[in-house]
């Protein structure tokens, strides 16, 4: 959720450690970054990758640096639980220390959160049993079936009295008073009655309670698991609803999870704004029309937003009222089931976006309501400023409650149980992070920013608990962080010290490219700044990037396409008339700057539905400003199935994207290196795996016959082109030319190289366009064809001879065959 940044409150203090030094650590910023969205002022550190600027090699970590395995410290989180009480337990290792030497000033802080956590998971299991156990809260409370009847449960220490009331007993709650024990859980059993079950199914629930002023009132269970609102009152209160379809009507998944990938490519979709028309989707609906679209588009992962219900449409799902319950608006929890399933039997992975940073201020239908003056011990919040968010109106979580960290960790095993979910990226995780939330601060990189008095310990040790439990539950689940500060440690494992997440997103990366599409010209862009800011990122701390997520897209900003084209787009689209420069431009950009993200700004990549296909203006959710419309809350699909608009050429581009990651697997790779960043040419070549990325930004400028930097030597052809017809570009590169590479300096010396690179090949670069380069792998006939007709002919040759043909067409001319070479091809080994 994009934050808006306003005034710093007073940072709360306590949850803290004492540090050893508060020395900042700023030498580290230069080898240690972040890729982080900033608010204005942020400042990042020089991005140098062990000491090689813009090269991202995870795999080749020193030795003395590296991570052992088998260690003590990894031994945290494993089955064995004596074992991971000892690893973290042995604080002076911390696993993450030893790969950035610039944390260690803060190894008390470390330390102290570490402790932290063990203490609070050792007590949990004391007195839970086991974290996974107390994990399952959604089978103790709210209603759950027992022999005979149904109880119910409800944690609310402030009440005076309680009864639960509904349908079932005409909302008159005098027979069912419910008890109270030491603590403040409430409950009652209510029998069943002549072989039907005590509450029916689907039908209206509501907790009763007196606060200690004397005044009783309505809310909606906490651990409900579907609430509605009536349609025909306008502003209507939420009920909840006893949900417990009998075995026919349940939904039955049929298909397994799809195996992990190791590199997510996210289709972030909004169920309820996905369709054509001007109205709320249904699950079902977006299962059947939505799914197949992103499938064949090649994604592997689907990320839902808005499915914990939330009173307000207008919130995006970011204000949840009902953190158990699937949002009524479109369709049943039976609903979700299917489109999930549906997902799965495609091959999809889903995501949950899920809110645990802060809860909505409506006290009539969500968890607010419970808050009705008690101490922060005896409520879901923090007290005082504390407690609440004032950019976001909202209420902040005490994470050092017991019971709240029951609820949370209960609702994240919910939803990957109930409905098996894959995984979850965490909404606001910067607001957790700090007793500031992140309002107004400009982060500069600096380690004491991360590391001070301003740290929220307990929502650390909650999301370290979180992460261990996801993690436990279901293995392959991915995890991704939302922090806009690039908090050190975040993508670690809790095993290692760190927080757990698999993922951070890339947040810097979109202001970016918002900020260079308003505010500089074409020629002004700067190869070595968008460069740097999309490798700028921590060592072994895996991101997913994007150029534009929903954030971008809300009311009030612009889409990508739309900032490039603004009003062409609704004149300009057509094929039966010819491009105009500003639709051309638009285009090739558009398809340069989603591609260079993915393909150079992470380990993963994010897509917010539509802008595969640069949908036209922004996001609007009916409210009271748009006089409830829903014109703009929709997805016009048709613009991209309709044959002779030109949205269809950035769309296939998309997939052509997505179809070169899953044959190269190039996003899985730790090889990343930009050889070149020419600032002249606007120019930038980089290798990501063993593919070779050319990149021309030049507005104008073709270069025919452009030395190229590579690593491997041999024969290369175009794998994906920018400029092909297919998607709307006019043709210049040929495709099946072969380019064959040429050595480069001394072999081991890289400053004798071409840009540090030991071999090179020459290619045509039209302005705008960006071209990927594989390398073929050559037959004996090929490689040999040229001067020998035959393997027989091959055989007869001089051994010594043939040898240097085949290292010479692969580029490596050794000294002492020179002369042999010339000898066999008839030239010059230095003429290639």
């Amino acid at each position: 959720m994009y934050a808006s940044w306003g005034l710093l409150p007073k940072p709360a203090t306590g949850s803290l450690t004492p540090f050893s030094s508060k020395e900042s650590s700023l030498t580290s910023i230069n080898n240690w970054t972040v890729a982080s969205k900033q608010p204005a002022g942020i400042v990042f550190g020089h991005g140098k990758f062990n000491g090689t600027p813009h090269c991202i090699l995870s795999s080749t970590i020193p030795t003395s640096e590296k991570v052992e395995r088998g260690s003590a410290i990894s031994a945290v989180l494993t089955d064995d639980k004596s074992a991971m009480m000892t690893g973290l337990e042995d604080s002076e290792n911390i696993g993450i220390l030893g790969v950035d030497p610039g944390l260690e000033p803060y190894k008390d802080h470390f330390r102290y959160r570490v402790r932290r956590y063990l203490d609070q998971k050792k007590s949990i299991e004391a007195n839970e049993g086991s974290l996974e156990e107390f994990a399952q809260g959604y089978l103790k409370f709210g209603f759950t079936k027992e022999e005979g009847g149904i109880m119910y449960r409800e944690w609310a220490p402030a009440a005076q009295e309680a009864q639960v009331i509904g349908d079932f007993n005409g909302w008159d709650g005098s027979n069912h008073k419910m008890e109270k024990n030491e603590f403040g859980v409430w409950s009652i059993k209510i029998p069943d009655s002549g072989g039907n079950a005590a509450i029916p199914h689907n039908s209206r629930v509501k907790f009763r309670f007196r606060h200690g002023d004397g005044v009783w009132v309505d809310r909606i269970p906490a651990w409900i698991k579907y609430a509605t609102v009536d349609p025909t009152r306008f502003a209507a209160p939420y009920d909840g609803v006893y949900w417990d379809p009998p075995p026919s009507e349940g939904y039955q998944f049929k298909f397994p999870r799809p195996p992990k990938s190791e590199s997510p490519r996210i289709y972030e979709a909004h169920v309820g704004m996905s369709s054509s028309e001007p109205r709320v989707n249904s699950y079902r609906e977006f299962a059947d029309d939505v799914l197949p679209r992103i499938r064949a588009n090649d994604y592997n992962t689907v990320q839902l937003m808005a499915v914990m219900e939330h009173s307000y449409y207008a919130s995006f799902g970011y204000h949840v009222t009902n953190f158990f319950a699937v949002s009524s608006r479109s369709g049943t929890p039976e609903d979700l089931k299917y489109l999930i399933d549906k997902a799965h039997s495609l091959g999809l992975r889903v995501l949950m976006d899920v809110v645990h940073s802060h809860v909505s201020n409506n006290v009539t239908d969500g968890l607010n309501g419970f808050d009705v003056g008690q101490s922060s011990q005896d409520s879901y919040f923090h007290t005082g400023d504390r407690g609440y968010h004032k950019l976001w109106d909202s209420r902040l979580f005490n994470y050092a409650n017991w019971e709240v960290l029951r609820f949370l960790l209960s609702n994240l095993r919910w939803w990957l149980e109930e409905f098996k979910f894959d995984g979850f990226r965490f909404d606001g995780v910067t607001s957790m992070l700090y007793h500031h939330n992140g309002i107004n601060m400009a982060f500069t990189g600096n380690y004491y920013e991360y590391f001070s008095e301003a740290t929220d310990v307990d929502a650390v040790v909650y999301m370290m608990l979180a992460n261990y439990i996801v993690h436990s539950i279901l293995p392959d689940a991915t995890v991704i962080a939302e922090d806009v500060s690039g908090m050190p440690g975040l993508g670690w494992p809790v095993s290692g010290g760190g927080i757990g997440f698999d993922y951070r997103l890339a947040m810097g990366i979109p202001d970016k490219w918002i900020d260079y599409l308003k505010n500089k010209k074409d020629e002004e862009w700067s190869m070595e700044e968008i460069s740097w800011s999309l490798t700028n990122r921590r060592y072994t701390e895996k991101c997913i990037s994007y150029a534009e997520s929903h954030d971008q897209a809300i009311v009030g900003d612009k889409t990508i396409a739309f900032l490039l084209m603004d009003t062409e787009m609704y004149s300009g689209m057509s094929s039966f008339v010819d491009a105009s420069p500003t639709v051309k431009r638009g285009i090739a950009l558009h398809k340069m700057i989603h591609f260079i993200t993915m393909a150079l700004g992470g380990e993963g990549y994010l897509n917010f539905m539509g802008n595969e296909f640069g949908h036209p203006e922004w996001i609007d959710f009916p409210r009271e400003g748009n006089d409830w419309s829903y014109e703009k809350c929709r997805r016009q699909w048709n613009l991209v199935d309709t044959d002779h608009l030109r949205y269809q050429y950035m769309n296939a581009f998309d997939r052509a994207m997505n179809l070169l990651d899953e044959k190269f697997s190039f996003l899985a790779s730790t090889k990343q290196i930009v050889s070149s960043t020419n600032e002249d040419d606007q120019v930038i070549v980089f290798e990501r795996g063993d593919l070779v990325f050319v990149f021309n930004f030049h507005p104008e400028n073709t270069y025919d016959g452009y030395k190229v930097g590579c690593d491997l030597p041999g024969k290369y052809r175009v794998a994906l082109d920018s400029d092909a017809f297919e998607f709307g570009g006019e043709g210049r590169v040929g495709h099946d030319a072969d380019h064959f590479t040429s050595p480069e300096g001394i072999p081991g010396v890289p400053e004798t190289n071409f840009n540090n690179r030991p071999n090179s090949f020459k290619v045509l670069s039209p302005a705008r366009t960006c071209v990927v380069y594989h390398k073929v792998e050559e037959s004996l006939e090929e490689i040999y064809g040229s001067t020998h007709a035959s393997t027989s002919d091959m055989e007869d040759s001089d051994e010594k001879g043939a040898q240097s043909v085949l290292l010479k067409d692969r580029g490596v001319i050794p000294s002492e065959m020179e002369g042999l070479t010339d000898e066999i091809t008839g030239e010059d080994a230095s003429d290639d």
